[in-house]
């Protein structure tokens, strides 16, 4: 009798990265793993993650995402129940509150100004300010590669996905809340009252962290999703 292929894992990126984002991740696991890069697919969360799935091969999954990518991974996970069989959230928030007027100002800013005007308004500033100097650099370097129409494509797909507060509480199987110490989007205290309402959840919290917990604390980020994945898939996710 055939093994049974285990899950793969998915990672998906944050705004305003790109899938290279995860090259401290895609190592960890004995397994298929794929950190596809999404703008290209529109300005609609839904259709980031029906592409995200597309590109997977095998039949169940691991979806793991940063800030937009953690609400893509929630949307997988309405969109494919059946092929889900963990989230890790890092950076994320499920309930959507609709802010139109920031919106517009956010995309009229990125029109007019330029991208990197957005990027010290609103990027730059999710970094705690403990964070090291390469890592911002590194990350802003992904930034430069994004064109205009990319970041406010990323923007509206952000700030028009629809909230998913209700999949938290149904979700059967495990979903893990990460937040660096200084996130402020959403923060420590939001994330560990969302794992509160999952009927599964962890949360962790790294210390001296801000918004983009696998770039800011690669080892400490590393150190969670092997010990969550380890514990709970052992099977599939070695040593």
């Amino acid at each position: 009798m055939n093994a049974k292929t285990p899950p793969a894992i998915l990672f998906l990126h944050a705004l305003p990265l790109d899938g290279t984002m995860w090259l401290g991740q895609l190592d960890l696991f004995p397994t298929a793993c794929y950190a596809p890069t999404l703008y290209r697919h529109g300005n609609s969360i839904e259709n980031w993650a029906t592409a995200a799935l597309k590109e997977v091969h095998e039949e169940e999954i691991i979806v793991i995402g940063c800030s937009i990518g953690g609400s893509c991974a929630l949307e997988i996970a309405k969109l494919a129940p059946h092929r889900v069989r963990a989230i890790v959230l890092t950076g994320t928030k499920a309930h959507k509150n609709p802010n139109p007027v920031f919106l517009e100002q956010a995309v009229n800013l990125i029109r007019t100004r330029g991208p990197n005007a957005a990027w010290n308004a609103f990027w730059k500033p999710l970094f705690s300010v403990s964070s090291n100097d390469d890592v911002v650099r590194a990350a802003k370097e992904s930034f430069d590669k994004r064109s205009a129409r990319e970041l406010v494509d990323g923007t509206v797909a952000f700030h028009m996905r629809p909230s998913r507060r209700d999949l938290l509480e149904s979700f059967p199987h495990r979903t893990v809340f990460i937040s660096g110490s200084h996130d402020i989007a959403p923060g420590p205290e939001l994330t560990f009252k969302q794992a509160q309402t999952a009927r599964d959840g962890s949360c962790h919290v790294i210390p001296n962290c801000g918004h983009y917990a696998p770039l800011e604390a690669t080892s400490a980020f590393n150190a969670i999703l092997r010990q969550e994945l380890l514990v709970h898939f052992p099977a599939e996710c070695g040593s």
